[in-house]
């Protein structure tokens, strides 16, 4: 059997996250692949979220992606851009043999759907709804693989688990004077402008938009978007919005994870936007970090899109 690199690139393993109900997902949304010869020869049974029994013809055979519904859900609907947590195996098109499996015992993987996803599964995805089972069938290329070390086609069979949309959908509120502006694109991807004065002295929270969700606690794992900066020259250190993906953070002070970041979202809502002003004392402090160097105030613009439990 040929070894197969990662599927699925940087799914999270998640605990039991939630969203809010009346989160906004696509209200109508046409899938770009359809149905084709080689997932009409495929059967996928079993419970929805345990691993399912798969049976197929060898080889299958496809020049780019096809995909099928052997549940269909009756979920929200998710696209490009929103955070889905899934249970998933591949196969190989032509042996059958599994290639590559998620975990099944668990909650499930969360991954962001758009370009930092191999296409097939981003594509097959889209317009899925919650409790959707969903059989991909595609090329090596088509899903991520150098046709030269790996030519077969892969079959993947995935659970919808549960989903977050892909930006904040609190309702817009105030900005406070004095700190950095924020506009965001319709994607949600956050632009900062930061104002040409000295910085706070203390820890400074403003909600930008404010949502009805699950209030966030102490220790929380948070599905969060978020850009960090600089104050002092407006330089990004690091950014989900940047890698594609959502991700997943305990709220409890780390070597990675500030005072600051943990203080500003602790009491927010899920759905709420913040922005958060966090002196040195709040960041890395007098060690600085990796694109942070010592002393630096920093600024974090945070999606909160699902907590734990």
């Amino acid at each position: 059997m040929r070894a197969l690199p990662v599927l699925l690139l940087t799914a999270g393993i998640v605990a039991s996250l939630t969203s809010c109900a009346t989160a906004p997902f696509a209200q109508s949304c046409t899938p770009t692949v359809h149905s084709g010869d080689a997932t009409a020869v495929i059967t996928a049974t079993g419970t929805f979220g345990s691993k399912p029994t798969v049976k197929f013809p060898t080889p299958i055979v496809t020049k780019g992606v096809e995909r099928a519904e052997t549940l269909t859900g009756t979920g929200p609907t998710v696209t490009d851009g929103d955070v889905v947590v899934i249970k998933y195996t591949a196969y190989n098109g032509a042996t059958g043999d599994i290639v590559g499996q998620g975990d099944y015992s668990g909650a499930g993987q969360a991954l962001t759907l758009g370009e930092s996803v191999n296409k097939a599964v981003s594509v097959g995805l889209d317009c899925a709804s919650v409790g959707s089972r969903v059989v991909i069938a595609s090329s090596a290329a088509n899903a991520g693989q150098d046709p030269a070390k790996f030519p077969d086609s892969i079959v993947f069979v995935i659970d919808v688990v549960s989903a977050f949309p892909g930006k904040a959908w609190g309702t817009p509120q105030i900005p406070q004077a004095g700190m950095p502006s924020v506009v965001t694109a319709p994607n949600g991807t956050p632009g900062i402008t930061v104002p040409k004065q000295d910085p706070p002295s203390t820890l400074t929270v403003n909600a930008l938009r404010v949502a009805n969700g699950k209030t966030v606690k102490a220790g929380d794992k948070v599905v969060v978007k978020y850009t960090a900066l600089l104050w002092s020259d407006s330089s990004v250190f690091d950014s989900t919005w940047t890698k594609g993906q959502a991700k997943i953070v305990t709220l409890t002070p780390s070597d990675t994870v500030t005072k600051g970041f943990v203080k500003g979202l602790v009491g927010q809502k899920v759905g709420s936007q913040v922005l958060i002003v966090a002196p040195p004392s709040d960041g890395y402090g007098s060690a600085g970090s990796s694109g942070v160097p010592a002393g630096s105030t920093l600024i974090y613009v945070v999606d909160i899109l699902g907590v734990d439990g």
